[in-house]
């Protein structure tokens, strides 16, 4: 029997209604009103909808992982539906396929939009678009905390030295994850600023690059970004989506510093290092390497911002620094870069036992003193084979769609991914509008997918067709 644990999903409701009840002062305080009703429909549904379900009792004292797992894929089609409320009531003649089509974009921070010319569109509108972002980030990373048990021990030991996650400890970390969250978007915020970008546009772009999201206040971010040391600061800003969510704190308020709670960030910052030489030695002759910096740190993100260049010849890099991804415990997507380390420093060492097979290879991560196990390897590889098992469909479907082979497949892992489809990739163009209602469909249960781990998909499976 399925049981949901509806109270988790209480909190991101009252979430809506208060920024639901910031977009109304917004909208009394620069006299936007044409779409203020939607603001008052959306309070009064998310208010209902937290309340209802703080209210719901469960007889239930401890949920199982796989109960687990179905609530946080519920909040996944709830929640946008209620997101959806502003766009679908907006003075825009919206479909509600296409109001929830932008609500599951923005939720699951890919940034596929509906929207062709942003300019024409509320401010309010666009600021909600952002807050859709900002809590669905925060939504991924309580969920990262929710469904901690199907993680291996290395990933829990990152987080706390605690030996089980008790009811005491999700809600500690779940708090210190809400205030660092909402801190570092404050930070953004306040950077951009000083770096003269347009308050609305600051605004707007903390949401985004907190979140890993994609949608930007304007059609183009070459009309937000316009000199290179704005380019600079974006860069490193979309950094903060890219390390773990815990690196600062733990850098300046953990006293007995323990290598556990650094050493995937460690590996992250060698590994955006030696990115950004290659790129510096092999890629930067015709073109300032700070566009090559801002390509590089939005795709390792899974951002997908760009700059209106030609940067078409490079998309399959940035594509496969897309797949990567960045940290466990940040909101970017990917498969982790040390998710795919550790395998390959396990096949490496397996290969190599077989032709030396006296000498010893340990697999132990460097910088740590942390061993892998072959449980955590299997894990690792079975979320490979689901990636490309649902690539292979999903482009498959998008190619029978109509959509050519090229962009199917490009659309495929940036939908996967959660990342925006931009000139990088050769996708600026493309039109989600026009698509076919179960194409959008389509769109909307896969990027549901790449927002979950692709190991919670195996584990639904195991569960419906392996009764045992």
């Amino acid at each position: 029997m399925i049981k949901l644990q509806v109270k988790y999903l209480s909190f991101f409701f009252a979430v809506i209604s208060l920024l639901s009840f910031f977009n109304i002062i917004y909208s009394y305080y620069l006299n936007f009103y044409l779409n203020l009703n939607t603001y008052y429909y959306c309070l009064i549904s998310s208010i209902f909808l937290s309340v209802l379900f703080f209210k719901i009792k469960s007889h239930e004292k401890k949920f199982s992982i796989f109960d687990k797992i179905l609530t946080v894929f519920f909040g996944y089609l709830l929640i946008p539906v209620i997101l959806s409320i502003p766009f679908y009531f907006s003075i825009y003649n919206l479909t509600f396929l296409n109001s929830y089509f932008e609500a599951i974009s923005g939720f699951t921070s890919t940034g596929f939009s509906i929207f062709d010319n942003i300019k024409h569109i509320d401010q309010s509108i666009i600021l909600w678009r952002s807050s859709t972002q900002w809590i669905g980030g925060l939504y991924f990373l309580f969920s990262i905390i929710y469904l901690i048990d199907i993680y291996d021990e290395s990933f829990k030991k990152s987080l706390t030295n605690y030996l089980s996650f008790d009811s005491s400890e999700i809600f500690k970390q779940a708090i210190k994850i809400f205030l660092l969250y909402s801190f570092l978007t404050l930070v953004i915020f306040l950077v951009l600023n000083i770096f003269s970008v347009r308050t609305f546009n600051s605004l707007n772009l903390a949401f985004s690059l907190i979140s890993s999201g994609g949608f930007l206040p304007d059609n183009e971010l070459t009309n937000i970004i316009k000199d290179n040391s704005q380019i600079v600061i974006l860069s490193v800003l979309m950094l903060f989506s890219f390390f773990s969510i815990f690196f600062s704190y733990n850098l300046v308020f953990l006293r007995n510093r323990s290598i556990n709670f650094f050493y995937e960030d460690f590996h992250l910052i060698v590994y955006l290092i030696i990115i950004l030489l290659i790129f510096l030695l092999f890629f930067s002759f015709n073109k300032e390497f700070s566009l090559n910096l801002l390509a590089i740190i939005s795709s390792m993100s899974n951002i997908g911002f760009s700059l209106k260049t030609d940067q078409s010849n490079m998309s399959l890099v940035f594509l496969i620094l897309v797949i990567i991804g960045g940290s466990f415990f940040s909101t970017s997507s990917g498969l982790r870069f040390v998710k795919i380390y550790s395998l390959f420093k396990y096949s490496i060492n397996q290969i190599l036992s077989f032709s030396k097979p006296k000498n010893v290879f340990m697999n132990k991560l460097i910088f740590t003193n942390i061993n892998f196990d072959f449980n955590e390897i299997n894990k690792y590889f079975l979320t490979i084979i689901i990636f490309i098992m649902s690539l292979f469909i999903f482009t498959s479907i998008l190619s029978i769609s109509g959509i050519s082979f090229e962009n199917s497949f490009k659309l495929s892992i940036l939908t996967l991914m959660n990342t925006v489809n931009s000139s990088i990739y050769g996708l600026t163009d493309f039109n989600f509008d026009n698509l076919h209602f179960l194409t959008k469909y389509c769109f909307i249960l896969f990027m549901i997918i790449g927002r979950i781990e692709l190991l919670t998909i195996l584990l639904i499976l195991k569960k419906f067709l392996f009764k045992n």
